[in-house]
């Protein structure tokens, strides 16, 4: 089928702010006495919904003290992300997006606060935004792309996905989307396993041009 549509993740994939998110994160378990690691980072946190994390790598907190730590690491993230710029090519493929009328949407385990900073910092503006925090299952379940494709009017096969994580790679996939990893955050392997087609380091790679310019099948 003819492609309609590009969805795209936000952390890692429109830039690269994976680092700053750990950072967040390994300075806000540091004040409980977890000395965490960009490992830890990369196995129990990149790519999961923050009250999953939360209860699992400090189960000892309230759902207040739970709560109070999501919003102190996320206006800490905002912070270090004030100078965010978009990945290289980001702003090429969306230019070459919007002169064939694709339909453009963002698909994020990201709280609605921290997607709307992004996305004024990044000059970018969606047909739609679908947040896990507002649906019943987040990434990696297929829930947030198939409602994307639902608010698109669209199916699945005459979609791209851009991800940065093996659990978008396993939403995006499980929801029938093609999709393309960045390798921002996780080695292409990794990626490739979760059910990536392509793994790039950014969106001026030749091989995605040559995929858009020949999808085939």
């Amino acid at each position: 089928m003819k492609l309609k549509a590009l969805l795209f993740d936000l952390d890692g994939t429109l830039a690269d702010t994976d680092r700053l998110h750990e950072q967040a994160w390994l300075e806000g378990l540091a004040r409980y006495g977890l000395e965490a690691d960009h490992h830890f980072y990369q196995t129990q946190i990149s790519g999961g919904l923050n009250p999953e994390i939360v209860q699992r790598v400090l189960p000892q907190l309230s759902p207040a003290e739970a709560a109070a730590f999501i919003q102190q690491k996320e206006a800490r993230f905002r912070e270090l992300a004030r100078g965010v710029a978009p990945l290289p090519g980001l702003l090429e493929l969306w230019g070459w997006a919007k002169e064939r009328g694709l339909h453009l949407a963002l698909v994020s385990n990201a709280p609605r606060e921290n997607a709307e900073h992004m996305l004024k910092r990044l000059g970018l503006h969606f047909d739609c935004m679908v947040l896990s925090e507002e649906l019943p299952a987040g990434k990696p379940d297929p829930l947030p792309y198939r409602a994307a494709l639902r608010q698109l009017g669209i199916a699945a096969s005459e979609a791209l996905a851009f991800e940065d994580s093996p659990s978008g790679v396993r939403s995006a996939v499980g929801a029938g989307v093609r999709t393309v990893a960045l390798t921002t955050g996780h080695p292409a392997h990794l990626l490739e396993e979760a059910g990536a087609f392509l793994a790039i380091p950014d969106f001026t790679d030749r091989r995605l041009w040559a995929w858009l310019v020949d999808p085939g099948d």
